[in-house]
């Protein structure tokens, strides 16, 4: 996966070219959405696109992920409106199943994803954004799942993954109203984690590089105890915490760590 290199596709050779960049910073991998004349509008060419990258991406040496919109206007503004005109039921049931799946990709890659958003996030940008293990905001960020005004509802994960991230209540105040977010109250709300002061993607950098050093194996594991545990009663979490962190215990990296620390040095992990 080298720097700038450009992933491309279209159905039509005549009709407008969409990009994905991806691209590499020392660790971090970079997914670029790249069509900022469409404010980055998620289109099923460009969804097949992160399909992809995401696929080459788990496969890669890459410790962290972050994905952004190229320009300052938005990080992706939702789904191109104009391909869901005259859907059939069986079609429109088959996109929504290639976008969930296609997020799906990214929600459970190996590695933390962090979405950098820049401008707007809305609809199936929001989810995309939903699907990342974190998000950092520029302070003029604006996110919201807008279809209600369309008579449609989030398809590609919003309805199940924002209420997990900030509860029922809060997420039916913004799906059923379709209002937007600004960044402040995203942030309030636990929406994103961070908003940045400064330069955005200078801000993702700094964020990712503060798990990058630590043991890949043990990340897995975490995310994993988390993530089966947000379906589970307690009981049943602490359970699966328990396996997990013995799990934990039974690898290298725990055997490295506890020795480091005991030797008083920093440890050497090898993600294994």
């Amino acid at each position: 996966m080298g720097a700038g290199r450009a992933h491309r596709a279209g159905r039509d050779p005549l009709g407008p070219v969409v990009t994905i960049r991806v691209s590499r910073s020392d660790e971090l991998a970079l997914v670029t959405l790249d069509r900022p004349a469409a404010l980055n509008a998620l289109d099923f060419a460009m969804l097949r696109e992160l399909a992809a990258a995401f696929d080459e991406i788990a496969s890669g040496d890459a410790r962290a992920l972050l994905i952004t919109g190229a320009g300052d206007r938005a990080f992706c503004a939702g789904a191109d409106v104009a391909e869901l005109v005259g859907r059939s039921l069986a079609a429109a049931r088959a996109d929504a199943a290639f976008g969930q799946a296609t997020l799906a990709k990214l929600d459970t890659l190996p590695i933390p994803s962090i979405a950098l958003v820049n401008g707007y996030a809305l609809g199936g940008g929001l989810e995309l954004a939903l699907a990342c293990t974190f998000r950092i905001a520029a302070p003029g960020a604006r996110l919201g799942l807008p279809e209600i005004k369309l008579g449609l509802i989030p398809g590609y994960g919003g309805t199940q993954r924002l209420p997990r991230l900030i509860g029922a209540a809060r997420a039916l105040d913004m799906i059923l109203t379709g209002r937007v977010v600004a960044a402040d109250e995203a942030l309030a709300i636990g929406l994103v984690n961070r908003v940045a002061a400064g330069d955005l993607f200078e801000a993702g950098t700094r964020f990712a590089c503060e798990m990058t050093g630590f043991s890949q194996a043990a990340q897995r594991l975490a995310r994993e105890a988390v993530r089966r545990g947000l379906d589970a009663s307690l009981t049943e979490g602490l359970a699966i915490e328990a396996d997990l962190s013995a799990a934990a215990f039974q690898t290298a990296d725990a055997g490295e760590g506890i020795t480091a620390f005991r030797e008083k040095r920093k440890p050497i992990f090898r993600d294994r």
